[in-house]
Parts: C-alpha cells; structure tokens; sequence
C-alpha cells in the first residue's frame, strides 16, 4: 500500500489552559513556514476577539508547517467539552493526536472527553507533557495519570505505547528527557516524534475521488466553504462533482476554488488529492458529514456523528423601557438573520422558531457555547433578551431522562466541605477524593447538569477564589425528582424609572447586594440587585434627599456607599430565575423581571400558586 510520506496529519488535544495554543505557535516559529519578517502574535491560532480575550479556543482551525520537506497539517481542537462537536469531527481528519498536559495538573475533564474520541478511532497518540519548568511540576506521576486515562479509556496495546515529550512551549524548548536540565532550545523532538510515530496518509489518488466535510466556514465572497480531509482520489479546480448529502440525495455542482493551508494562510491551490487537508468552496449548502464524489462514482463515506445539544434558551427582541437605544439591530428580521448565519458554521447549535415571531429556542452545548454567541452578537451591535438556561430532557426507553455532567473541583483542603455539601444538595454524587499534595484535593463528582447552573459564582466565592472547577457533559440518566439548584435569594428590584441615586443606594444596601451605580438609568422591573432574603422586594432606588434649610448640600455629596457588584454575562445568566429576562445591549448587561409592573407581577404570580 503506498503511503504519502510528505505529510502527516495531526490533531493537538488539551485541556483549557494546558499551553496547547502556544505550542502551536512554537512549532509554527521554529518549522520552516514563516518568513523572517513575519511578527507572529501571541497565541495567533486563537484569531477570534474572545478567544483572545478569554485564553481558550473556541473554533478548531488548521494550519501546516513545513519540517524537513515533510509538510505537517496540524490541526488546533478546543479543549473545552461544550465544543466537542467540533472535536469528534476532526478526529475523522487525522492519523495522530499530540495530546498536550501540564507537568504539574495533569489530566483533566476535557482532555479525558477529547482523548476518548481520539482512542476510539483508533489514532496514534503522543504526549507532550508542558510546562517542565514549572518549579511545581512533577512529570513521572503525570505521565503515570496519563497511562492510567489510556488503559480507562479502553486504548490499545499500540495506542498504550505512546512516545512522551517534554517541553515548555513558553520557552520554546523540548527534550526527551524528563529532567528540566536536559531541556533542549528547539522543537525538533516534537517535530522528529511526530514524523517517526504518525502514520503517512494512505496515497490512493488514482482511486475515485471521496472528500468529506468536516468543518464549516463562511466568506462573504465564496459563500459556504467545506472543510476536510480527501480520503481518497484527486480533485481539481472546475472539476463537475456530485455532493451526496445527509438524508442520501445528490446534488452536482462544478468546484470554484481550493484552498490548501500553509502557516497562517489559507492559499488558493489548483489540485489536491489524497491525504490532503483542504477548504472546498461552489457549493451553497453544503454541510458537516457530506461527502463530494466524481459524478460517475457516488460512494458515500459514512456519516460524522454529531452530539446532540443539552441546554437551552429563549433569545428574544429586546422590549424593555430602553430597547433600541444602544444596538444597532434590534428587529426580529435582523436578530432571526443573525440566528440563521451562525448556523451556516456551528453544527452544535440549534434554532426553533417559538409561537411568538419574537422570539426562538436556542439549543446548544453548554452555557458557555451559547454565552458566547450572545456576547459575539453583543459586540456585533445587536440588542436582544434571553431567558434562563433550562436543561433538555429526553426519553430513553420510555423513561424521562436528563444530561449529567462529570465534575472534577480542585480545592484547597480547608474548603472541601463545604464544596461536597453544596454539590450534595444539588444531588451530586461523589466519584472520588485524591489527595494531590500541598494541601490541595481533587473531588469527582457525578451531577446533573440542572444542578450546575449558576454554580460556578458560588463555588468560588465559597473557595474565596482558590477553587478550580471543571465539568463535562457525561451521559444522559433517569430524571432525579424535585427541583435541583436555582438561586435562594430573592431580587431588588425598582419600582420606579429614573437615574439611581447614593442617598436610596445608601438606604438599600442594608437590605442586599446592589448591581448599579449612581447615575445609572433604571426603569420599572429592572433588577438593580439582590435580596438578603428569599423574597423579591420592590425598591425607590431613584429618589433624592429632600434639600431643607437646615443640611447644606455638600453633607450628602460626602456619603460612601459599596462599589456595586457588576455582574459579568455569564454571572447575570447564572442569576435568573425562570421569571426573569437578561437584557443584552452593546451597551449594557441588564437584568429584568419578564413581567415590569409590581401589581401585574403578583397577580401573575397568585395565579400560578
């Protein structure tokens, strides 16, 4: 069987946070790509403003290097599970993983999800242990952690004989030795590991063509371009070919253009054929799993499986006293069109049109993915509600089920039991305790995922800040009865509309937390804190100290209130209740009651009683 030997194909897996980004970069300065002048950005795989921002990847990308005349595709996953989707489907694009870890952390939730994608294909794995100069790092028991995940996960014989490196990609240095000392100034044992250890594509171009979809993306120029490997055969520019879709039907249309990967660059190619990872455009709809065939030789590749999405939320067109204010696209046309595009490159996500024509469900992976759509659309200059996240329930077998998610918390000892009471009372089941050392535990938990919204705000005021929390989605169990999580305090909310003023602040900080400033615009129902107690209290945050000849006005310009708790996206998600609406503006992050009016509100809410 011939084999491509001048390419390799390679996935690098991690976990948030582990260095994998950087390496890239690394490997991307000391490969033979980029030209002198090229000033490589930190962290240049993550090209997105809130990957950025946040230090993760959201999007997988792909570039390619060139070492030793061997060109080495290397494609970056996001190591966080609510972009598995993702991750799954990249898999079907390489023969190797380099699965990046930390010296000192070791093996984590997500890097377990993505590995067991990866073994269960079959792909060859090298590890990449990160980090090495940490003064904290402690390779061989981290490398021992690592079998014991390949052996749990089910790798085999092959698979558990995986060749190990050592590196900093901060450094930019790497050795095959696990002794800090013996740290090399290069890459090249992770480049030679890669050439000797992955497997050369199989080169069968002269076979009929077979090209599927793996990934989506959109250019306003080409339309839909397809992302994926060829697994077989050639394909040219101009070439007539037919795209057999999902549900078995065929459509032919002629390939406009090709774009091959080099360094940072997508670069416009002429013919790619077996082995190659490429972009294919000409096709308006195409999507992920299909595959392009010659049109006298329609044999479809099997399908990609994608995971199904587990949480969902209301997006609705702003109504509030302020709405259209501060977007840009604020109608129902110009949000549903915004809702539609993202679809053309997020195969996670869902959109259902509701019974209002103002509104729609949006279904996605976890509150994170769908957090960031709404933020990306914030910046974009569109204004829209949401409602809080609700689980999706299924039913399996005639029983009603919903998603768990597998917890891993590391925590200083001192907090541990307050952690393993609260995630109790949100039915968590306790998997297992290690000791890691210095003081510090880990606790695996299994718990429903209803139970870990608006969690996370608590588990870390609850660890002062030294918690670190990690969950994936598991599996889909029976329904547990009752209800699980939800916030105990009730809102603050305003009964009038205005700008808030100190002298009310100063009133009502006794009763709560406030959220606002003075000076900040509020209206009737707006949130403008939270309760002490269970109870919603209904507050004047708007009125003025009556000025008698008695005080001079300069006594209440000299008040101190609290700094106001500004909460971020994710925290202001976390805080609704099924009553409450998130107001997003470019603006402005608000909370609301879905019904404004105080008496409306409480006949509403004796009537559900």
């Amino acid at each position: 069987m011939n084999k491509r030997n001048d390419i390799r194909n390679v996935a690098i897996i991690a976990h948030v946070d582990h260095g994998k980004t950087t390496l890239v970069d690394e490997l991307l300065k000391q490969s033979d790509t980029l030209d002198a002048h090229t000033q490589l950005q930190e962290r240049a795989m993550d090209s997105n403003a809130l990957e950025q921002e946040r230090g993760i990847t959201i999007l997988a990308k792909n570039t390619a290097v060139d070492y030793k005349g061997i060109r080495v595709n290397i494609m970056d996953t996001p190591g966080h599970a609510d972009f598995g989707g993702e991750v799954e489907r990249i898999m079907k694009m390489v023969d190797g993983v380099v699965l990046v870890v930390d010296a000192y952390e070791g093996t984590m939730p997500q890097t377990r999800f993505v590995l067991k994608k990866a073994l269960e294909q079959h792909i060859t794995p090298i590890v990449v242990v990160n980090k090495i100069d940490k003064p904290s790092a402690r390779p061989e028991y981290v490398v021992d952690e690592v079998l014991e995940l390949f052996i749990e996960l089910g790798a085999d014989d092959d698979q558990l004989d995986f060749p190990v490196i050592y590196a900093s990609a901060l450094n930019g240095t790497s050795s095959l030795s696990d002794d800090p000392a013996d740290q090399e100034p290069t890459m090249a044992p992770i480049f030679d590991t890669i050439v000797e250890a992955i497997p050369a594509p199989v080169d069968n171009s002269d076979e009929p063509l077979q090209f599927q979809v793996s990934l989506l993306d959109y250019n306003d120029y080409v339309g839909r371009i397809g992302i994926g490997r060829v697994f077989r055969g050639k394909i040219k520019v101009g070439d007539q070919v037919s795209l057999i879709k999902l549900d078995g039907t065929v459509k032919k249309f002629r390939v406009t253009k090709l774009f091959g990967f080099f360094g940072l660059q997508r670069l416009e190619i002429q013919e790619a054929k077996a082995g190659d990872l490429i972009a294919v455009s000409g096709m308006e709809d195409i999507f992920v799993g299909e595959t392009v065939t010659p049109v006298d030789h329609q044999e479809a590749l099997p399908i990609l499986h994608i995971d199904e999405p587990t949480l969902q939320m209301t997006f609705l067109v702003n109504n509030s006293p302020f709405a259209g204010r501060e977007g840009k696209y604020v109608t129902s046309r110009k949000i549903e069109e915004r809702l539609m595009a993202e679809l053309q490159t997020d195969v996670s996500l869902r959109v259902e049109p509701t019974n209002s024509p103002d509104a729609w469900t949006v279904s996605g992976r976890g509150e994170l993915h769908l957090s960031i759509l709404i933020e990306n659309m914030r910046r974009e200059g569109y204004e829209l509600q949401v409602s809080r996240p609700e689980v999706i329930e299924r039913e399996i077998d005639g029983v009603k089920c919903e998603p768990f998610e597998r917890v891993q918390i590391d925590t200083p000892e001192e907090y541990m039991g307050s952690v393993i009471e609260s995630l109790s009372q949100r039915k968590g089941e306790m998997q297992d305790m290690v000791h890691t050392g210095n003081g510090q535990i880990r606790l695996t938990f299994l718990t429903p995922a209803r139970g870990l919204i608006g969690y996370s705000t608590e588990f870390l005021s609850m660890t002062r800040g030294y918690g670190i929390m990690n969950h994936t989605f598991d599996q889909y169990l029976p329904m547990l009865p009752g209800q699980i999580g939800g916030r105990h305090q009730g809102a603050l909310v305003s009964i009038d509309t205005g700008k808030a003023t100190t002298y009310s602040i100063m009133s009502i900080e006794e009763r709560g937390t406030v959220f606002v400033e003075p000076g900040t615009e509020v209206y009737e129902g707006m949130i403008i804190g939270e309760n002490s107690r269970e109870n919603d209290l209904t507050v004047n945050i708007t009125k003025a100290k009556q000025m008698t000849n008695v005080r001079s006005a300069n006594k209440d310009q000299t008040s101190v209130i609290k700094k106001p708790k500004q909460l971020t996206l994710e925290e202001s998600l976390e805080f609704l209740n099924d009553d409450e609406y998130c107001e997003v503006t470019p603006e402005n992050i608000r909370l609301r009651k879905q019904i404004l009016e105080k008496n409306a509100r409480e006949k509403a809410s004796k009537k559900k009683k």
